[in-house]
This record gives structure tokens, C-alpha cells and sequence, in this order.
């Protein structure tokens, strides 16, 4: 098995930091992973990349995604000026945050493959009190792919972020994340 994600966000809104967490629970599960970020101008709200592979074998490739097989777009204001589902197979996956359609993503972006939406800004306010859609995505990734268990990716959050949020925060996200598998269309 060799999976290949990439994830489109801006600075601050969590695609780093949903990336590690996510290869960290895939290593934890047993799988090989590569996790590392791109950026473009490095502040607050600036485009950015991030990227993830899994495989149940060494991976020898140290290049960026140019082919994923999931690509996660954190905030929807990218699908106008960055072509998002840029070498995306039809049978890859394109998930985003957003309050509209599939219709209108795949209108947006021409993707033809496997189109999934949620509203993780709103799980993020409702349940976090800011918009950090990051946590709603891990569940929304989890959810679409099963590429680690949901127990490993819950316990994998709480490790990243123990020493760093209050209990309460850690669970207000874990929330979101179990709310963004349930809701992801």
C-alpha cells in the first residue's frame, strides 16, 4: 500500500499540524510515513502545502505530492486561484471545507473523481470556539480513507497537544474530530 495526501490551507488554520497528527497515529499503526510542510510567504493566513505519505514499506521518494491520491483543501477561498485538484486521478479523492455542494466544488475546481464537502469551520466554531477546521478534517480524512484507526488518531491528538491546551480544549477537539467523520458528505 503506498497513499499519498496533500493538503492545501492557509497559514494558521491547522494543515501542518492535521498532517503530522495524522502520520504520526499512521506510524503508530505500523505504517511508514513521510510528513513535511511547504510554504510559500510564511504568515498568518498565507497559501501553504502540506504532505503526507503512507506506505506499509520503506519509502524512498523525498519529493513533494504531485500525484495524490487524497487532496484536502482547509479553506475554500483557495479553489479560485490554486488549482487544487492539480494531478489528482479520477479515482483520488478531493475533500473540502466548505458550506456549499459537491456541484459547486466539482464546478470550481473540475475534478471528476470522488468529491466529499464539510462544514469544518462551523464544527470549529461550535465546538472549539475559533476556526481551527483542522480537527474537523483529521475526522473527515479518517472517515474517507480509514488510513489509521479513528482510536489512534484520537490518541495521537491527545499526545500532539497534552502538554501544550487544557484538557477541555483537547476534548472540545476531539469532538471535532469525531464530528467531522459523522458529518463529512
Amino acid at each position: 500500500m503506498h497513499f499519498e495526501i496533500r493538503f492545501h490551507g492557509r497559514g494558521g488554520q491547522g494543515a501542518k499540524s492535521a498532517s503530522a497528527i495524522l502520520a504520526e497515529a499512521a506510524l503508530n499503526s505500523g505504517k511508514y510515513i513521510q510528513s513535511f510542510p511547504e510554504y510559500g510567504a510564511e504568515r498568518q493566513g498565507a497559501p501553504m502545502k502540506a504532505f503526507n505519505r503512507f506506505s506499509d514499506t520503506e519509502i524512498r521518494k523525498h519529493s513533494g505530492v504531485t500525484n495524490p491520491n487524497l487532496v484536502v483543501v482547509m479553506d475554500e477561498t483557495l479553489l479560485k486561484n490554486i488549482p487544487v485538484a492539480e494531478g489528482l486521478d479520477v479515482n483520488g479523492i478531493l475533500i473540502v471545507n466548505t458550506d456549499k455542494d459537491v456541484n459547486h466544488v466539482k464546478e470550481k475546481t473540475g475534478f471528476n473523481g470522488t468529491i466529499n464537502v464539510i462544514n469544518a469551520t462551523k464544527i470549529a466554531f461550535e465546538e472549539i470556539g475559533r476556526n481551527n477546521p483542522n480537527s474537523a478534517m483529521l475526522g473527515a480524512i479518517q472517515k474517507a480513507t480509514d488510513i489509521v484507526p479513528m482510536d489512534l488518531l484520537k490518541e495521537e491528538f491527545r499526545a500532539k497537544f497534552a502538554a501544550k491546551l487544557p484538557a477541555a480544549i483537547i476534548d472540545k477537539n476531539i469532538s471535532a474530530i469525531e464530528r467531522g467523520a459523522n458529518e463529512l458528505k
